[in-house]
């Protein structure tokens, strides 16, 4: 069987209240994560809610490193998914830590996408 993706839920707790809140740092930051990951930039979208928080997607080639923030509890939330199974994560999450100011934070990888055989081009796979 073929793993065709790596899923990463990263939990970043304690985090600076200001820094959740700052949509253009965070932005960066995200953007900085992918890269150092080796991640293949194509495209990131950010959003400011009101009164507060900040949620974004940074899409990559391999496929996405996606945040989303509580500031009024210092809590990020972040998913990294990929198909590029040597791309580099712990570079990325140890970056977020940093930049986030976490003060407690953890990760969990969940392997996906296990497939038994190639499909032929034109063929449907039978029900």
């Amino acid at each position: 069987m073929k793993q065709l993706g790596l899923h990463v839920l990263m939990e970043f707790s304690e985090c600076s209240p200001g820094i959740l809140n700052d949509l253009e740092c965070l932005e960066l930051e995200v953007n900085q994560a992918a890269k150092i990951a080796n991640a293949t930039l194509i495209k990131s979208v950010f959003h400011q809610f009101s009164p507060q928080g900040v949620t974004g997607v940074v899409v990559v080639a391999e496929s996405h490193l996606a945040i989303h923030t509580w500031p009024e509890h210092g809590y990020a939330a972040v998913d990294f998914f990929t198909c590029n199974l040597s791309m580099d994560y712990h570079k990325a999450y140890a970056h977020l830590a940093l930049v986030l100011n976490s003060k407690k934070h953890t990760y969990k990888s969940i392997e996906r996408g296990f497939v038994e055989r190639k499909f032929v081009e034109n063929e449907l796979p039978s029900s």
